[in-house]
């Protein structure tokens, strides 16, 4: 696989730690979730409310 795949999906595991954050979740356990996840952690950050 390409480079740049690499590099988006890390880009996107730490926008979702920084989004997790501001819903008052924890920022480290999303973002290794989005490692595995990707865009459905994405997904579920989005829909859920702040806690």
């Amino acid at each position: 696989m390409s480079e740049g795949y690499f590099v988006g999906w890390g880009t996107l595991a730490l926008i979702n730690a920084v989004l997790a954050q501001g819903k008052n979740r924890s920022g480290l356990n999303w973002f290794i979730l989005s490692l595995f996840l990707g865009p459905l952690a994405t997904l579920f950050l989005a829909l859920s409310g702040k806690k």
